[in-house]
């Protein structure tokens, strides 16, 4: 099978009928700059009466030309997907990024999606670039476009005291425990998915059962500590507070755990599937030197959740 075999029938799975406006590009996380390109895309598609459509990639690029890197994300495929096509795309295409098709030229990859997409706009932000080595900058992009015959319409970034909206600084402010600069960011609280898994069940000898939470390993996780959070479960919302690392107090093998208290919640979950949104970071994780002053510790943090609700927020 040739390189771009498999990602002509991708393309062909996005069900694109007629000329198109494209995007192309990672979109995790689908943050506040990565709508606004959005919103652009749906603007001239609409005005040159064309389809839009983004492209995508899994898994993305990094974790194939630099597989060391252990580039983690801010959401999953599905939820980026499902969040793309919430914004009013007519279709997601998916494309599997392999070594073969990184080896790609720019020229060869935009051949490919002409071919398939049939696309008369092309809509990127000002730092893009695509290609084996990254050879199709702006301007080879827009000699391209020349050839191929598709407009390249390349859209500001999005800024906020000088520094791009972007992952980059999503991830700074998760790395800090920062969540409401990350909300701000993303224009919706972060939050970590998975069911509900049997854990140690410590939680329950100390007066606070907690729900743990099996979170992808190849998802960002904020600073460990301990969160103010919101638990959805089968369409019904709870206060929680939440909290995210390895457990220092009680020596077990280092293991990342995400561990959520429901408040004023009884029930079998096991096996149901939970979202939490991190709304607040109340600490950062310690080792105390006894369970009796964790147990106190916990005691603020449910009071300072209870608080946090009550304000309204």
């Amino acid at each position: 099978m040739s390189p771009t075999a498999f990602a002509r029938e991708e393309l062909a799975r996005a069900c694109v009928s007629g000329p198109a406006a494209v995007t192309i590009g990672k979109f995790d996380g689908v943050h506040r700059g990565h709508r606004y390109l959005i919103g652009r895309l749906l603007e001239e598609s609409t005005g040159e009466g064309c389809s839009s459509v983004v492209v995508t990639f899994n898994p993305q690029p990094a974790a194939v030309l630099n597989p060391e890197s252990s580039a983690m994300y801010l959401c999953p495929l599905e939820e980026r997907v499902e969040r793309l096509r919430d914004l009013g795309v007519d279709s997601v295409a998916v494309i599997s990024f392999t070594s073969q098709l990184a080896q790609l030229s720019a020229r060869d990859f935009l051949s490919l999606l002409a071919e398939e997409l049939e696309f008369k706009l092309l809509l990127v932000g000002p730092d893009f670039a695509l290609g084996r080595r990254r050879d199709g900058n702006i301007d080879r992009i827009r000699e391209i476009g020349s050839e191929l015959g598709f407009r390249l319409v390349v859209v500001p970034l999005l800024a906020e005291e000088d520094k791009k909206v972007g992952s980059a600084a999503i991830r700074s402010a998760l790395a800090a425990g920062d969540m409401e600069t990350v909300t701000g960011l993303l224009a919706r609280p972060f939050s970590l998915s998975g069911p509900v898994v049997v854990g140690s069940r410590r939680g329950r000898t100390i007066g606070f059962p907690t729900a743990n939470v099996g979170v992808s390993a190849d998802l960002a996780v904020p600073a460990h500590g301990v969160y103010v959070t919101r638990a959805h479960l089968e369409g019904s919302a709870y206060p929680s507070v939440t909290n995210i690392g390895v457990r220092p107090t009680f020596d077990d093998v280092p293991r990342l755990t995400v561990e959520a208290y429901l408040l004023d919640f009884k029930g079998d979950i096991y096996g149901q599937d939970m979202r939490l949104d991190l709304l607040r970071c109340l600490r950062l994780e310690r080792k105390f030197d006894s369970v009796g002053e964790l147990i106190a510790a916990i005691g603020r943090d449910v009071q300072a959740t209870r608080d946090y609700f009550d304000a309204g927020r």
